[in-house]
């Protein structure tokens, strides 16, 4: 007797746990909120911050930072600058470590695959889902700056810390880069807090692991002494969006990183599935 024939009439496993109800579940719960609550906030508290501090200076060499207030532009990609090594990397982490580790915190987990639904799907499912509230996260800040910078400071070119300006009309594209160069280095932090979502019932723990290892990785870039070695570090090319920011589009960097967070990003996924599929689900 086939398999087919053994299940159940009408059942399909692609149709259980549909994304879009996983999806509701997840944007429900008060961590989502709460997440977007504070990337909302953080524009406004940088422009309350240049209010009570004044005018960023441009004594000596110019950084991204002194040219924030010049622009709505400029004060988008100064928000990606100074919460991409750390900030983006907490909603990533949140949303791909809390998702399987939640459910056997609340030993709902073999409730679900009793459903039945086969543990890829389930696992297939929790990751898209992550993933996409990860790139919501990361897209929504930008856009919230970019608004309330214009508001602050007006509609103008993005002002370049290396000199020159680029125009509203190349700007936009150029921080759409920026912002999806963004995500595929957060690939690695995604990885991270996935695998340890399905090895753990502590979702503190998937979380601030992931969180912890990101750390790690930042920590060791910054060791000069390991040379040639950082090339293998995604942390070492977290920042290399900067080339974005140039009179001419340098894609060298970017392309490096994209390949070492990619990489990293689907050995990991591999391990989470293949621990998942042998793992022995008691709540």
């Amino acid at each position: 007797m086939s398999a087919q024939s053994e299940s159940a009439p009408g059942y399909l496993a692609r149709r259980t746990l549909p994304v879009a109800v996983e999806s509701v579940r997840q944007l429900r719960r008060r961590r989502t909120l709460v997440t977007g609550l504070v990337l909302g906030l953080l524009p406004f508290v940088l422009v309350a911050a240049f209010a009570i501090g004044g005018t960023p200076g441009a004594g000596g060499r110019v950084t991204l930072m002194d040219t924030a207030t010049r622009s709505g532009a400029n004060f988008a990609a100064t928000a990606l600058f100074v919460s991409a090594g750390f900030l983006l990397v907490v909603p990533v982490a949140l949303f791909c470590g809390d998702t399987v580790a939640s459910e056997a915190g609340w030993s709902s987990l073999r409730y679900l695959l009793a459903a039945p639904v086969p543990r890829a799907r389930l696992l297939a499912v929790k990751l898209a889902v992550g993933l996409w509230m990860s790139a919501a996260a990361i897209v929504l800040l930008p856009l919230v700056a970019l608004a309330v910078g214009t508001a602050a400071y007006g509609w103008g070119p993005l002002e370049l810390p290396t000199g020159g300006s680029l125009p509203p009309g190349v700007a936009l594209p150029r921080l759409a880069l920026v912002t999806a160069y963004v995500l595929v280095s957060q690939l690695v932090t995604a990885g991270l807090a996935f695998v340890l979502s399905t090895r753990t019932d502590a979702p503190l723990g998937a979380v601030g692991g992931a969180v912890g290892l990101t750390i790690i990785g930042n920590v060791l870039d910054a060791v000069t002494a390991l040379g040639d070695w950082r090339d293998v570090l995604p942390a070492h090319w977290q920042f290399a969006w900067i080339d974005a920011l140039q009179p001419q589009l340098e894609w060298s960097g970017m392309l490096k990183g994209a390949a070492v967070s990619v990489a990293y990003a689907l050995v990991l996924f591999a391990l989470a599935f293949r621990g998942f599929a042998r793992k022995d689900i008691v709540s």
